[in-house]
């Protein structure tokens, strides 16, 4: 009776599982899917939805040992998971899929139907299947990037792992997957009992030519990168609706600043970017802005509409302005923007002058200037605790 009597007083159900650093990383590596609740107790919030988290959980207790464990982690006393997963506001929920974070926080209504439909949505095959040519094509859009793939049988280890991806990057690509016996003669064409696979993009892509997956699927992270290559791309739009996400990733943005109708500086920028920084796809995001709605960010950088486009990077900390757009032309000038950033030259030269600098000229009072500061740090997830983003939240 002692266990019951613990978790009555934490104010924790026992449909919940109690989180800590000792269990934490067993608990996702043994369940496909595992929902936690960070919470402070001090917080007023965290306690308001404590029993709405349970209450939820309880709707899917009869599921499969593996499949789902709804969990609840005291922040405060297990700092070194809040930090690994940059947790600093209570409660916040996040889902772990296959044992890695998804990539979009849980912030719609904190409700126990909210919360039961987002996991149920979230168990269901990302993937959809066809079953001949003809599904395969009433099933395609041919406006996104699309991952097509041929099994014989819908279970496996190839299968799975194709599964485990599909589920973690839905909003990346579609992932239509064939299974039967059928030859499918163009899009997809079983050999022997291999499955193949091949990435088709979408038609607004310069090259629509399909690029065919010839390495292991029993890997799951090769597969998974070779995925993750082809889906994201290197140059993304931010719009207010993504920037938030965007953020979270905790990658500085390089961005072009454009007017919503100018196609041609969005193909010089996405070219220059494809040609000179593929290696950096894991140090920056690269993305392009609508000038006109992203209006303030220029602001602080001294530009107006009338300068579009611009080219700048904010580093969460201050923004930095590409002198010359028209040097994005020049053989590694954007790649050697992207070096300074890392290398804190940018930042320095904002205080110290161009370099080199020797020592006298530092210490002589070269008058120190301050890079304008970053507009999209405003847009991150607050650094309170807690904030309110809807009326529909606790």
């Amino acid at each position: 009776m002692l266990l019951p009597a613990i978790l009555f007083l934490a104010g924790i159900s026992a449909d919940v599982t109690v989180l800590d650093s000792g269990n934490f990383d067993n608990v996702l590596k043994e369940n496909e899917l595992v929902f936690v609740n960070f919470y402070a107790d001090w917080c007023r919030f965290s306690q308001m939805l404590k029993p709405i988290f349970a209450d939820a959980s309880k709707k899917f207790e009869t599921q499969e040992k593996g499949k789902i464990v709804w969990g609840s982690l005291d922040a405060d006393r297990n700092t070194d998971i809040a930090t690994r997963y940059h947790v600093n506001k209570y409660p916040t929920l996040k889902l772990f899929r296959n044992g890695e974070p998804t990539k979009k926080e849980y912030r719609s209504s904190r409700s126990i139907e909210a919360l039961s439909e987002y996991i149920t949505k979230q168990m269901q095959l990302s993937a959809k299947i066809f079953t001949d040519k003809a599904s395969l094509e009433s099933s395609r859009n041919a406006e996104k990037n699309t991952i097509i793939a041929y099994f014989r049988e819908q279970s496996g280890v190839e299968f799975e792992n194709l599964k485990k991806v599909a589920q973690l990057m839905p909003d990346d690509c579609d992932f239509l997957v064939g299974i039967g016996e059928q030859g499918f003669e163009q899009e997809v064409q079983p050999v022997g009992q291999t499955p193949k696979l091949v990435f088709q993009p979408s038609s607004k892509a310069q090259n629509t030519a399909q690029i065919p997956f010839s390495g292991d699927f029993q890997t799951y992270e090769y597969l998974r990168q070779w995925i993750s290559d082809r889906c994201v791309p290197l140059v993304r739009e931010i719009t207010f609706q993504n920037a938030e996400e965007l953020t979270e990733e905790g990658l500085p943005f390089l961005i072009l600043f454009k007017h919503p109708d100018d196609l041609q500086s969005e193909k010089v920028f996405t070219d220059a970017v494809m040609r000179e920084l593929p290696e950096q796809k894991k140090s920056i995001n690269c993305l392009v802005a609508d000038g006109k709605k992203f209006a303030h960010p220029l602001h602080h950088l001294g530009k107006s509409e009338s300068d579009l486009p611009v080219i700048a990077i904010d580093s969460f900390r201050h923004m930095y302005l590409f002198n010359n757009y028209n040097d994005i032309n020049a053989p590694g000038k954007l790649k050697q923007f992207v070096l300074d950033l890392h290398s804190g030259k940018l930042h320095r030269e904002f205080h110290h002058g161009p370099d080199p600098v020797n020592q006298n000229q530092i210490e002589g009072g070269a008058p120190e200037t301050q890079p304008p500061p970053s507009a999209f740090e405003k847009l991150k997830p607050a650094s309170s605790r807690y904030t309110l983003l809807d009326k529909s939240e606790l």
